[in-house]
């Protein structure tokens, strides 16, 4: 689905090779933890340890099951001397139109480069290719996601539609 390019000088983007897995894994363990900590706050401590347990293995699996099943459908952005630094997973839904941004972050060391404006960038232009009319990233509300938020729509995403869940203590 796509060569591996010059994003800019020393960096790269390609489709993830088996090594490259658990790099974007530990990526996204580190991207999570500001969200994770807004959910602790909003929800208290005591609940958000009993309703995620364990969420970085689990956050580590989503992105090794989406490699297993569609390997060809995460990318990785490569710096010369650091190694991967962004990892992004998509979907393409045909029957729908549709193309659909996953799981994605920026290393720490990576962030605010301009990097993650140029991975959606890519992705978007490979919808287009693809013939697809729509495209969609869905992100949280929460003081924890707004750094995903702005990017999103730094990158063009301007139709939102809102959803809330509810948790209530029994």
């Amino acid at each position: 689905m796509i060569e591996a390019r010059e994003l800019r000088e020393g960096y790269i983007i390609r489709e993830a090779a088996p090594a490259d897995v658990e790099a974007a894994c530990e990526i996204a363990k580190q991207a999570w933890e500001r969200i994770h900590d807004s959910f602790s706050k909003i929800m208290s401590q005591q609940m958000f340890d009993d309703l995620s347990p364990n969420w970085k293995a689990r956050k580590a699996d989503q992105i090794r099951s989406h490699f297993e099943k569609n390997p060809l459908w995460i990318w990785v952005v490569e710096h010369a001397s650091d190694g991967i630094v962004a990892f992004l997973t998509f979907r393409i839904d045909r029957d729908r139109s549709l193309g659909t941004i996953g799981n994605n972050a920026v290393d720490p060391r990576a962030q605010g480069t301009g990097i993650g404006s140029e991975m959606y960038r890519v992705v978007l232009d490979m919808f287009r290719r693809e013939g697809l009319k729509y495209a969609e990233v869905q992100t949280g509300l929460d003081e924890g996601h707004a750094p995903a938020r702005r990017a999103y729509e730094k990158a063009g995403f301007d139709i939102r539609r809102e959803d809330v869940t509810y948790y209530k203590k029994l």
